[in-house]
């Protein structure tokens, strides 16, 4: 986009590109997302950036109206395979609080110059400034949801010290952490039911069908899904960076967003929780250029019309999915009761982890992809090389291409995948693991009228 129609989609509030980029309004001080309520400022007064990161690095406040601080990431991310679109997905996830920017430079594979230059050169804000960013947001979450006090919110935000903490909300948000906190409104603080969070997602989202693929899929005691059709709440177990959780997300939903809950044990990782809910669900989708790229096919066309807004979705365990899609849905629930760590507060159904790589290796059939996990042959976090990890895992025993396809799509979160034996066209790219659970939705759907 060329920045006169980024401004006909401010103009007329066009939600389809929050996300996409942020505009930011010089005579104000402040960004907004692209389908801002207010009023439309002058063309000359606009400047157009990509990321939020940048906006408040040119010294722009969030805008109190639209939040943009709360809009779905941009799926470019998730599509692009180059060094930019790893660094984001991986800046995602936590990476650079946990390990800094050696760490990320490190997973991969450039030096820290290299990646500092290219993601300024293209985002117009490093990796410090886009981590920062996302700490604004989770501190921001955290003190309208939650009563703790604004101190262990600092540090659970990924804030070096509370003086940073307290500087960036006064810069990015102009208020200070307590003005921020009063303006909660009707949200309630977090009890023992979780920090509830509303999962932006842009365009329509076909709800049931995801819930559909999660409870058909479900291992029983790391997760389930409770309820009756229509008004489901899809549960389950993370093991993450600093403890554990328990995350609930409900299929209804009142508006662009899906209502969740997360329970953790450590706050420090809400971050991360986040992201991997966001993955699992596709969140970060942008509906309206797949049902573009796909309407164009007659094949596909009426499975478009009649599935509005259907995701590709991820996997909220990377590792777990692929060691369950290697040894079947039987042999995982009976990994997770023999292996899996019990949780230490089990709530209704949920009452495990699943176990960890490192304690599968000595299994007939998961064990040598749980070795390659283990010792770092096959890598499968956010920022992983996709080309690089299905090579790898073809090249262990007791993974065929299919499941290895299955993987890619699923565990390495690629848009543009075309398991074996389903029919494959050129013309879907680089959409085509969405052409495929239409064309999977579809045939569950004529099985479903069949019977």
């Amino acid at each position: 986009m060329d920045e006169d129609t980024r401004y006909e989609a401010v103009s007329s509030r066009d939600a389809r590109f929050d996300g996409e980029f942020f505009f930011a309004v010089e005579t104000t001080g402040i960004y907004c997302r692209p389908s801002c309520p207010a009023v439309t400022p002058k063309r000359k007064n606009v400047r157009f950036f990509p990321t939020a990161a940048a906006a408040q690095g040119h010294g722009f406040r969030a805008c109190r109206r639209c939040r943009p601080d709360a809009v779905p990431g941009s799926a470019e991310w998730n599509v692009r395979a180059d060094v930019v679109g790893r660094a984001m997905r991986m800046i995602g996830d936590g990476i650079v609080d946990r390990e800094g920017v050696p760490g990320l430079a490190g997973r991969l594979g450039y030096s820290a110059r290299q990646v500092q230059r290219q993601l300024n050169a293209e985002l117009g804000a490093g990796p410090v400034a886009l981590a920062r960013a996302q700490r604004s947001h989770t501190a921001r979450v955290l003190l309208q949801t939650t009563g703790l006090p604004v101190t262990e919110i600092a540090f659970a935000s990924g804030f070096a010290s509370v003086r940073q903490f307290n500087d960036t909300i006064r810069q990015i948000y102009a208020r200070t952490p307590t003005e921020l906190r009063a303006e909660r409104g009707t949200k309630q603080a977090a009890n023992a039911s979780g920090i509830p969070l509303r999962l932006a997602h842009r365009g329509p989202y076909a709800a049931r069908e995801v819930l559909d693929l999660l409870a058909h899929e479900a291992t029983p005691r790391i997760e389930e899904v409770v309820g009756t059709p229509g008004d489901r709440t899809y549960r389950r177990t993370l093991r993450l960076p600093y403890g554990s959780g328990i995350v609930a997300v409900d299929e209804r939903s009142a508006g662009p967003w899906l209502e969740a809950r997360i329970h953790l044990t450590d706050l420090r990782d809400l971050t991360t929780a986040v992201q991997r809910l966001r993955r699992l669900f596709d969140l970060d989708a942008d509906p309206y250029a797949v049902e573009e790229r796909l309407s164009a096919d007659p094949r596909l066309a009426p499975l478009v019309s009649a599935r509005p807004g259907l995701r590709s979705p991820g996997a909220a365990e990377p590792e777990e999915f692929a060691i369950r899609a290697v040894v079947g849905g039987a042999e995982a629930a009976r990994l997770v009761e023999m292996y899996g760590k019990v949780l230490d507060r089990p709530c209704g159904g949920l009452t495990h982890l699943f176990p960890e790589p490192a304690v599968l290796t000595g299994h007939p059939v998961a064990g040598p992809l749980a070795t390659a996990l283990a010792d770092g042959r096959v890598r499968l976090d956010p920022g992983a090389d996709r080309d690089e990890a299905e090579r790898a895992l073809l090249a262990l025993p007791g993974v065929p291409p299919v499941t290895a396809a299955l993987i890619r799509m699923r565990a390495l979160g690629d848009p543009d995948v075309a398991p074996e034996g389903v029919p494959d066209d050129e013309a879907w790219r680089p959409w085509r693991s969405y052409a495929v659970h239409h064309l999977e939705a579809a045939d569950r759907s004529w099985g479903e009228s069949a019977r």
